[in-house]
């Protein structure tokens, strides 16, 4: 199952030669922090604000006497900024997607992460370490449907969504957002019969059957918030592609929501985190992420956020949903044709 939820198909080559790891292995952590700013800008999604601020920001300012500066928001409008931003960079770090991630290496806008400066990269599983070290996935949540626990006691399979009964019930991603890829590679599913691996292929299958589902959505959202609270509110019954890290916390915290787990398969969100090349004080961004790569702190994340660590030294907390198949997409195939996906979808809903 490991191979299934973090190998998403994106390395060229190995990484992490044995000699580099080997002497990377007798670091305790980054080389000292010189004080040229205390200061960092992090972008990252939205949805992990409640982590973040909660977990990463308190741990890590405290450890280096540093300010971090968190900007919520989706992860192609962090490639805006670093595009925007290419010669004076203001971010120091992006966590965002792996299709992104794509992007932004082709964008020349990332600089590698390497085991001299992050030692705690040699300890993540195989894998987790993409395009010889320009990005590494740190924890990944799983997603699946998320629903009113008052009006439904549970998603069977992802053909739910589809059942008459829900007309007018059900909100959807836009595909301009990650999770959007979720209802996308279920349409092609039931519409082919295919397994996921095989079905993701299967593009214009996936838009004839995302056309039938259109009686029972209320609307498609860009912004994840002002849904989760319509659903919350019981003003739909599910939410399409939802994640662990943020529908799970909810329900902890006492909201009328679930997370199910259809039987044909979740998905692995691809969380990745990265250096922005020539970003602001690179030794405390290093610092920072390799913070992000340990296991201590993974550990307290992946249990706030219901997620799959990457560090190997972590085990035991049964954060997946035992039995359902994991998939995780061909993110280069996504990513060649995602800006085709997204016109064509657009178009669709607005037909």
């Amino acid at each position: 199952m490991d191979k299934k939820i973090i190998d998403l198909g994106l390395n060229r080559r190995r990484f992490l030669k044995s000699t580099v790891a080997a002497g990377a292995a007798t670091l305790a952590m980054p080389a000292i922090v010189r004080a040229q700013s205390n200061e960092i800008v992090i972008g990252c999604a939205a949805s992990h604000t409640s982590w973040m601020e909660q977990i990463v920001i308190p741990n890590f300012e405290k450890k280096y006497d540093a300010k971090v500066l968190f900007e919520g928001t989706k992860s192609t409008v962090n490639l805006e900024k670093m595009r925007a931003n290419r010669d004076k960079p203001y971010l120091s770090v992006v966590q965002m997607d792996d299709p992104v991630m794509i992007l932004a290496v082709e964008e020349g806008v990332l600089t590698p992460i390497t085991a001299e400066a992050v030692p705690n990269i040699t300890k993540l599983r195989a894998g987790a370490v993409h395009m010889d070290g320009m990005w590494a996935n740190y924890v990944q949540p799983w997603a699946g449907i998320a629903y009113n626990t008052s009006a439904m006691d549970g998603v069977p399979s992802w053909s739910t969504l589809w059942e008459p009964s829900y007309e007018g019930k059900i909100i959807i991603p836009s595909l301009q957002n990650t999770e959007g890829m979720w209802t996308l590679f279920a349409a092609a599913m039931l519409a082919t019969g295919l397994p996921f691996e095989q079905a993701q292929y299967e593009v214009d299958a996936a838009f004839d059957k995302l056309a039938e589902l259109k009686p029972n959505l209320l609307s498609i959202y860009s912004v994840m918030t002002q849904s989760f609270n319509l659903l919350e509110q019981g003003e739909i019954s599910m939410l399409s592609g939802q994640f662990s890290s943020y529908a799970l916390p909810r329900k902890n915290e006492g909201a009328p929501v679930d997370l199910a787990a259809p039987k044909e398969g979740i998905f692995a969100m691809p969380s990745g985190i990265c250096l922005v090349k020539d970003g602001p004080n690179p030794e405390l961004a290093t610092a920072y992420v390799n913070e992000m790569l340990s296991a201590d702190l993974q550990k307290e994340i992946a249990e706030f956020a219901f997620s799959l660590p990457a560090n190997t030294e972590i085990t035991g907390l049964g954060v997946v949903p035992e039995g359902i198949p994991v998939f995780g997409p061909d993110w280069a195939f996504v990513s060649g044709n995602r800006k085709d996906w997204v016109e064509r979808f657009d178009k669709l809903m607005a037909s």
